[in-house]
């Protein structure tokens, strides 16, 4: 398992956020369909904590 340090966790975390802003092959579809953006908090096992997990929902 890979060690988790604060840096690398606040890095993921602003990567993440940065992505609802651009999302990858979404952002066309997301505003011609009118959706919404679900955002839930997952118990991830790897990190060993929670985190967030956004998806888009027509």
């Amino acid at each position: 398992m890979a060690k988790m340090t604060r840096r690398g966790f606040m890095a993921a975390t602003m990567a993440t956020g940065a992505m609802r802003f651009v999302p990858a092959g979404v952002g066309i579809v997301a505003k011609a369909a009118q959706g919404r953006w679900i955002t839930k908090l997952v118990y991830d096992k790897g990190l060993g904590m929670m985190r967030a997990v956004e998806r888009f929902v027509p």
